[in-house]
């Protein structure tokens, strides 16, 4: 039996619209906050999967200077042990990146519907 394959959500503008927003622990350790802000794509998505050596598809990001993104990468690994580190639920990631991504989709739609 032949199983199509899912076609993965790769969207470089997105990428730049996230990279252009603040770093979203901002207001929780905003003294912190340096670099420039990069598009973290999470390590446990929301939508979709990611496997080794793989990363979550670009509707799976949020915006982190790159001192969080680091910090992230280097010191916890663990995301969700990450944002409960600055005070947020396990599962701020994955319900922000859905929220970002949702109202870039309606921006995006406005945007090129106009007359």
């Amino acid at each position: 039996m032949f199983i199509p394959k899912k076609k993965k959500i790769k969207d470089k503008r997105y990428l730049q619209y996230v990279a252009n927003l603040s770093c979203c622990l901002e207001e929780q350790s905003h003294d912190w906050c340096q670099g420039v802000i990069q598009a973290h794509h999470l390590l446990r998505p929301y939508h979709g999967s990611r496997g080794m050596g793989m990363k979550a598809e670009d509707n799976n990001c949020v915006p982190l200077c790159q001192f969080h993104h680091a910090r992230l990468h280097d010191a916890h690994g663990n995301e969700d042990s990450f944002w409960k580190h600055h005070g947020l639920d396990a599962d701020f990631g994955r319900s922000l990146a859905k929220e970002l991504y949702e109202r870039y989709l309606n921006e995006k739609e406005r945007f090129f519907n106009r007359k």
